[in-house]
């Protein structure tokens, strides 16, 4: 059966301008002649179709964002993730120094039962989910954990695991699980709700020190490193995301932020590039300033090297760490430009200060100057932490930690905070700038350039304009008369 396709006028126009005498043009295209084509056969594939282009196409992919850096409140930022068929929620704390996602598992040993963050816990079960399968050995997505030393693999059951330990003295164990994660992606001004993507993802079936605790007690952990384990490789792999993510986590009591897997717009965003081939977001510090002077510290104390050295960028911290041979010139520098009626205090072992004013008033503006002349400019409230008061004054004490015997640079939430940090992975460089978090922010789904959609703090919310949507009902109306008018002979 012959299928002739009547073109509009304007083509007709243009044909008889070419050739000086009216054209029909056919396309035709053999069917079998035992049976015909409905047309709602013809549609029903190229709804398919459009959603295979819509899902290789990068969209906004926006996280909600809860908690707060004040570690007298939660001391971790976390968001929510939906896993599985039919889809579980899950919390799971916003981590950009680990690279895998995981959750705990309903065969957990040690994993807390509740929270005293006020969220239900959950406890992923393979077995009732119809898209869920372990990943074997030699599944080529596990040899990439073990290159990054994010997988480990057993002979006896030719399952691939893990075991991680963090910072602070806690593990986990457990092996991975390739399912279903659910997304909400801005695309085109409008939320695809059912958007979804194939996922690797740790399910924890043993947990130790303070994960085992319930006061701050989440699902899991959201790593948003960039080895072939974490979900924004894996995503952006796929098509699904950019190969860029950022955030803006708000420092207030209410905390939240915005988290998107796409690139936040700001003008005044710097960057600085990644050094490279590090497991880890490592930023290449040159210098310090106190009140626009440089303090006197060998660059080299902050250099990446073998030995654990360098400054890392890292969401899964709460407060700040500095190299043991810059955090005495960092504290003296600043207790030497505040006014000697403030009274200084140590409490376990940290320098306080007794403030009857505000700190903006008393406290010097602090820079961290980065290569390529990127500076993060800090003001008083994001290097120092309020503990509590004494006789009517505040005890503001330096936020910054040191690390005894270590010469790695953390600058965890306490710094993070109040401001947009974009890590642009297919750039390798981080940006950064200081910014209102309860506002709304302009995301481009194209690093440096392409479309861009709107996200407000903890909410999606696209945004396009009538002329966008006039132009695209001119453009979908002249498609359909273009090529969707047909007649079957």
């Amino acid at each position: 059966m012959a299928v002739v396709f009547v073109i509009t006028l304007a083509m007709l126009t243009a044909a008889t301008v070419i050739s000086g005498s009216p054209v029909t043009l056919t396309l035709e295209r053999a069917f079998p002649t035992n049976h015909g084509v409905e047309l709602n056969q013809l549609r029903a594939r190229d709804l398919l179709r459009h959603r295979r282009i819509l899902q290789s196409s990068n969209g906004v992919v926006d996280f909600d964002v809860h908690g707060t850096f004040d570690p007298f409140q939660v001391g971790l930022y976390f968001t929510k993730v939906q896993l599985g068929t039919p889809p579980v929620e899950f919390y799971v704390q916003i981590d950009t120094g680990s690279d895998v996602l995981w959750v705990s598992c309903s065969s957990c040993t040690g994993c807390p039962q509740t929270s005293g963050l006020q969220i239900e816990l959950n406890f992923f079960d393979s077995g009732r989910s119809s898209t869920s399968s372990l990943i074997s050995c030699s599944d080529r997505r596990c040899n990439s954990g073990i290159q990054s030393s994010d997988a480990t693999c057993s002979s006896q059951n030719n399952q691939c695991s893990y075991t991680f330990q963090y910072g602070d003295g806690s593990g986990t164990s457990g092996y991975y699980v390739s399912d279903t994660m659910h997304l909400d992606t801005i695309f085109e001004g409008s939320v695809a709700t059912n958007s979804s993507a194939p996922v690797v993802f740790g399910c924890s079936n043993q947990q130790s020190g303070d994960l085992t605790k319930s006061d701050r007690a989440v699902d899991g952990i959201f790593g948003f490193g960039q080895q072939e384990m974490s979900v924004i490789s894996q995503l952006s792999s796929q098509g699904i995301a950019p190969r860029v993510f950022s955030h803006c986590l708000r420092g207030d009591s209410t905390g939240g932020g915005v988290l998107v897997l796409g690139e936040i717009v700001e003008p005044n965003i710097v960057y600085t590039p990644l050094v490279p081939s590090q497991p880890h977001y490592n930023l290449n510090l040159q210098s310090i300033s106190v009140n626009g002077q440089a303090l006197q510290i060998d660059a080299s104390v902050f250099a990446t090297s073998n030995n654990n050295r360098g400054t890392i960028v890292d969401s899964g911290t709460t407060l700040a760490y500095l190299a043991e041979e810059a955090y005495d010139p960092f504290v003296n520098a600043i207790t030497a430009t505040i006014p000697q009626s403030v009274r200084t205090v140590v409490s376990r072992g940290n320098q306080c200060f007794l403030i009857t004013s505000s700190v903006a008033d008393i406290f010097p503006q602090v820079s961290l100057n980065f290569a390529g002349g990127a500076s993060m400019v800090l003001r008083p409230q994001d290097y120092l932490i309020q503990q509590s008061s004494v006789s009517g004054a505040a005890v503001w004490c330096i936020g910054f930690q040191k690390i005894q015997g270590q010469g790695v640079t953390i600058l965890g939430d306490l710094v993070l905070k109040d401001k947009i940090i974009v890590y642009d992975l297919a750039g390798q460089r981080i940006g950064w700038a200081n910014y209102d978090c309860s506002l709304s922010v302009n995301v481009s789904a194209a690093t440096g350039t392409g479309r861009s959609e709107y996200v407000n703090a903890g909410e999606i919310s696209g945004s396009i304009s009538l002329h966008d949507k006039y132009s695209k009902t001119v453009f979908l109306s002249l498609f359909v008369a273009l090529i969707c008018c047909f007649v079957f002979l």
